[in-house]
């Protein structure tokens, strides 16, 4: 499966009132893992910015003038998006304002729906933490993301944080499709039996192994609190050297 995460930066916060794309960032991705290949480009808006938007991601038109216009780039755009998922952080604001720049590059570009599928990580987070702050910030503090470097927004930095909180969100086991066994399905019984009570093998893990390990389990200490897994370590300490029950 071929997934892009992508995020814009605009002249304001609505696409109606005339603002426009400046700036989008994407990341691609395939089976979940991120392939090396980006999108990014900055775009002369032909606009002036709405008030604090400029601010907000330290774009200015002066930097932007000499960047080439959205009709310029729309077809290497096109290219690296089509047929991937899209996931986007509020898909409705990025959506909304780039099927409005391809409108205005003509009809036969029609809207990103029609190209793509879209996952929207806010509604994926609204239901996962509901009644919270589910901004992209306040998801990289809750699932152990580092954006200490985020001081401004911008659009491949955002789609990259975004990423790593999309892997987040959606790390949960899912169904591997196998199914259940069935004992009717014309296949004679094993002709062995099972020994219950035969040693188990040990598996030692790596210096790295451990290392990852323990890693992991400091990232869920620090989202909530404790880990499970501390408490089967303090059962085990507790009982060694205590005689077995018969």
């Amino acid at each position: 499966m071929r997934q892009v995460i992508l995020d814009t930066e605009t002249t304001g916060l609505s696409w109606e009132r005339g603002c426009r794309v400046v700036e989008i960032g994407c990341v691609e991705f395939v089976e979940r893992r991120p392939t090396g290949r980006t999108f990014h480009r900055y775009i002369n808006p032909e606009c002036d910015f709405e008030p604090g938007a400029s601010e907000v991601t330290g774009l200015t038109l002066d930097f932007l003038a000499a960047k080439p216009r959205f009709a310029e780039i729309v077809d290497e755009f096109i290219e690296f998006i089509d047929g991937a998922e899209l996931i986007i952080h509020n898909a409705d604001f990025d959506v909304g304002f780039l099927d409005n720049e391809l409108r205005l590059c003509g009809a036969h570009y029609g809207c990103l729906s029609a190209r793509c599928r879209i996952e929207d990580t806010l509604l994926l987070a609204r239901k996962r933490y509901p009644g919270q702050r589910n901004s992209l910030d306040a998801l990289c503090r809750r699932l152990g993301v580092d954006n200490s470097h985020r001081q401004l927004h911008g659009a491949l930095l955002d789609a990259q944080l975004l990423a790593e909180v999309y892997i987040g969100l959606t790390s949960g086991q899912t169904d591997l499709g196998f199914g259940e066994v069935s004992l009717d399905a014309g296949v004679d019984a094993l002709p062995f039996e099972i020994d219950l009570n035969r040693p188990r093998p040990r598996v030692q893990p790596t210096p790295e192994e451990l290392a990852a390990h323990e890693g992991r389990l400091a990232v869920l200490r620090k989202k909530a609190g404790a880990a499970v897994w501390d408490r089967f370590v303090d059962v085990a300490a507790d009982t060694v050297g205590e005689p077995a029950v018969a």
